[in-house]
């Protein structure tokens, strides 16, 4: 059961990025410098496989929580909520900030994908401690 918790969960969080950045598309790609074409879409169009590795990437994610949940035995809903908010925000938001730092990003662009990773591992935190 906890393989299928964590593919739903990875689901979960996959669905809720491409709506997040569905909605803030062109000030994400304006912040990340990101080529466009004369419609305003990404240069090159955009590879399926980007969006697959991207999948492993939040299922790897998505896996090592529900490990980490299972040590701190974790299975509340308050307890995957607070989990899940507390990786996203204090895990992994600052480590895309150090990478944007060092890169001279904008800092909008930290604030979009760091609100990304906190709403996406919140999302996993949630649906881990509900099966």
């Amino acid at each position: 059961m906890e393989f299928l918790s964590v593919i739903v969960a990875t689901i979960a969080a996959f669905a809720a990025g491409a709506a997040y950045y569905g909605v803030l598309a062109d000030p994400w790609m304006a912040a990340a410098g990101v080529p466009r074409d004369e419609n305003g879409k990404p240069k090159g169009g955009q590879n399926p496989a980007i969006f697959a590795a991207a999948f492993v990437c939040q299922l790897v994610v998505a896996g090592m929580m529900s490990h980490v949940f299972a040590l701190s035995s974790l299975e509340t809903f308050a307890g995957g909520l607070m989990g899940g908010v507390g990786i996203g925000l204090f895990f992994i938001t600052p480590w895309i900030a150090l990478n944007n730092l060092y890169g001279m990003r904008p800092l909008r662009l930290t604030l979009i994908d760091g609100g990304y990773a906190t709403l996406a591992c919140t999302i996993i935190g949630i649906v881990l401690t509900l099966f």
